[in-house]
């Protein structure tokens, strides 16, 4: 009867198996993939620096994702070199082409003094509550880990910053500001969220930290409880990686897009009105900003707030899923997000436009420098209305 043994001396003369040092030169090669197979507790205490992870017991599972390409050249150990072996004949088996096991595995490559790094991981309980997002090759632990370490700011604790909210914490976005100075009110409670009926005169930012605290205690919550203006926007546009615009002002969102250019901040817009939503990205400086879109503000009686014109309830629901999803696009450098391009929502006819917004060369924000743009306010263009 066949030992453990036997069983691997045979699987070794059907492999290729290489050292160290000829690994780390494979390394260093464009297009090589270092796969590690080792348990997830073992990865914690240390792994070679840009290799791919996935436990051996899941390879067989993972792998087409992580590595589609069967003609790349794999390197993969385990902390010994066993288990690597395994797994060699394993990927051969499903037809990847140009396999080698590390000899001596991670524990030897970490004793010659080879570079390896303690990585950042996830806990047993991240592992689970994120376990759908780390399925996705393009997300994984890594991309997770960009989540937990972003911080997305939220105009306004409303219609568009409920939705946008509550997927960014659930997606485990580590910081979340919002900036509002408004109180919750019973004609909120249609299209916001993020609030009920029990916190009813409540301060919305108080409200919304309640609720995300709740669903994700992952995720800190800063409430700023102020009117965003000149003298703060800035500040405040420098503390984050990116802003989901859910305000309901041309002098909120002008002032905004002067402000993300000259912090470099991208900005995810929405706006609802009635039944119609849109949704665009400014990339400050990589794409058309606001004013290129809107040159100017439209006068007050032709641009009435959902306060006064109306708004479907579910349609902010909408819109600022989308916007949610387009940060979390920006954070992990997913797709193409929504930049040069307006997308149009109709409610009543359930269809999606795409619009392409063009650059202006001669744009007074964006085709200057932005280190002489002025920051100011822009109030006495348009009326102020209440937010979404």
């Amino acid at each position: 009867m066949a030992t453990f043994r036997d069983l691997l001396a045979a699987t070794k003369e059907q492999i290729r198996e290489v050292d160290t040092a000829a690994a780390e030169l494979m390394r260093a090669e464009s297009g090589t993939v270092v796969l590690d197979v080792r348990e997830p507790d073992e990865h914690a205490q240390g792994a070679i620096p840009g290799s791919v992870f996935v436990p051996r017991g899941q390879l067989e599972g993972q792998i087409e994702n992580l590595v589609p390409d069967k003609s790349s050249t794999i390197v993969v150990h385990c902390a010994s070199g066993i288990r690597s072996a395994f797994a060699a004949k394993t990927l051969a088996e499903l037809g990847y082409a140009d396999v080698v096991s590390m000899a001596g595995g991670f524990n030897k490559w970490k004793d010659e003094d080879r570079q390896w790094s303690a990585p950042r991981v996830l806990t047993p309980e991240q592992r689970n509550r994120y376990h759908r997002h780390l399925l996705l090759p393009e997300v994984g632990a890594e991309g997770q880990q960009k989540l937990l370490d972003a911080k997305v700011l939220l105009l306004g604790a409303g219609g568009l910053g409920s939705p946008a909210a509550l997927y960014l914490a659930a997606a485990g976005v580590g910081t979340i500001g919002i900036i509002d100075m408004d109180v919750v009110d019973d004609s909120n409670l249609q299209r916001q969220i993020l609030h009920n009926i029990e916190r009813v005169g409540e301060r919305k930012v108080d409200s919304a930290k309640k609720t995300l605290t709740l669903l994700n205690p992952d995720v800190n919550v800063v409430a700023h409880d102020m009117r965003l203006d000149a003298s703060n926007v800035v500040g405040l546009l420098e503390q984050y990686d990116i802003v989901v615009d859910g305000a309901d002002n041309f002098p909120s969102r002008y002032l905004l897009n002067d402000a993300s250019l000259v912090t470099g901040t991208p900005v995810v817009h929405g706006s609802i009105f009635r039944f119609d939503g849109q949704v665009t990205v400014f990339l400050p400086h990589d794409g058309p900003c606001y004013r290129c879109f809107l040159p100017e503000p439209p006068p007050a009686e032709l641009a009435p707030s959902c306060a006064e014109a109306g708004v479907l309830g579910v349609l902010p629901g909408i819109v600022g899923s989308i916007q949610a999803l387009e940060a979390i696009k920006l954070i992990l450098g997913l797709g193409e997000s929504l930049s040069g391009r307006l997308l149009a929502f109709d409610a009543m006819e359930e269809t999606f436009r795409n619009y392409r917004i063009r650059r202006d060369p001669g744009c007074p924000a964006c085709s200057v420098p932005a280190e002489t743009l002025v920051i100011a306010e822009y109030d006495e263009h348009c009326a102020p209305h209440r937010a979404h």
